[in-house]
């Protein structure tokens, strides 16, 4: 399953770059994650400051 960018996202940018297969972009209000790109490594959720990234 893949991870989910939650609305504690601030827009920081940390886990944009540091997903190693650029599955997360830039949204509307917050980062997303492209669930079909996202190979489930959880090194986003790793690198974000504000715990906004949880496995779904």
């Amino acid at each position: 399953m893949a991870y989910v960018i939650t609305d504690a996202c601030v827009s920081c940018g940390t886990c944009e770059g540091a997903c190693p297969v650029g599955a997360i972009s830039q949204g509307d209000d917050k980062f997303v994650i492209d669930e079909g790109a996202c190979v489930d490594c959880g090194t986003c959720a790793g690198s974000c400051p504000t715990g906004a990234i949880e496995q779904g």
